[in-house]
C-alpha cells in the first residue's frame, strides 16, 4: 500500500511542477495576461465572470485543452477525469479561492460542472478535513 501511495504522491507532485504551464505559450500567454487582471476583480461565479470567461476565447479553449484538470477538458466533463485531475482540480479550486479571500462556492461548482451529490460530498468532506 505504502508503495501505490507514494507512487500516487509522485505522480502528484510531477503534474504540480508542469501546472498550467501551457499559460506561458501562445495562444494562452497574450489571453491570460490581459484577462487574469480582470477576473481578480470580478466575483467568482458572478456574470461579470462568465462574461469574461466567454470573452478569453480562443486561449480559454486553448487552456482546456492542454490541461486535464479541467473539466472542460473532457466531453463527459468530470466523468471523463482521473483521480489525478480531481486531486489538481481541487488544489487548482483552493489556490483560486485563497487568492481572493473566499471559500470555494461548491455549490455553484457543482452546478456548473454536473457534479454528482456523492463526488460534491466527498469534496465537501475532503474541505472540512
Amino acid at each position: 500500500v505504502k508503495y501505490w501511495m507514494d507512487d500516487f504522491a509522485r505522480l502528484i507532485e510531477a503534474r504540480a511542477v508542469i501546472h498550467d504551464d501551457s499559460k506561458l505559450r501562445e495562444p494562452e500567454k497574450s489571453c491570460f495576461d490581459t484577462w487574469t487582471p480582470n477576473l481578480k476583480q470580478v466575483e467568482f461565479g458572478s456574470d461579470d465572470y462568465k462574461t469574461a470567461l466567454l470573452n478569453m476565447g480562443e486561449g480559454l479553449k486553448s487552456h482546456y485543452a492542454n490541461n486535464s484538470h479541467h473539466p472542460e477538458h473532457y466531453p463527459s466533463g468530470i466523468d471523463g477525469m482521473t483521480l489525478y485531475d480531481l486531486v489538481e482540480m481541487y488544489c487548482d479550486w483552493l489556490a483560486a479561492a485563497q487568492a481572493k479571500n473566499q471559500p470555494i462556492d461548491l455549490g455553484y461548482l457543482s452546478k456548473r460542472f454536473k457534479i454528482s451529490p456523492q463526488l460534491a460530498g466527498i469534496i465537501l468532506n475532503t474541505l472540512k478535513e
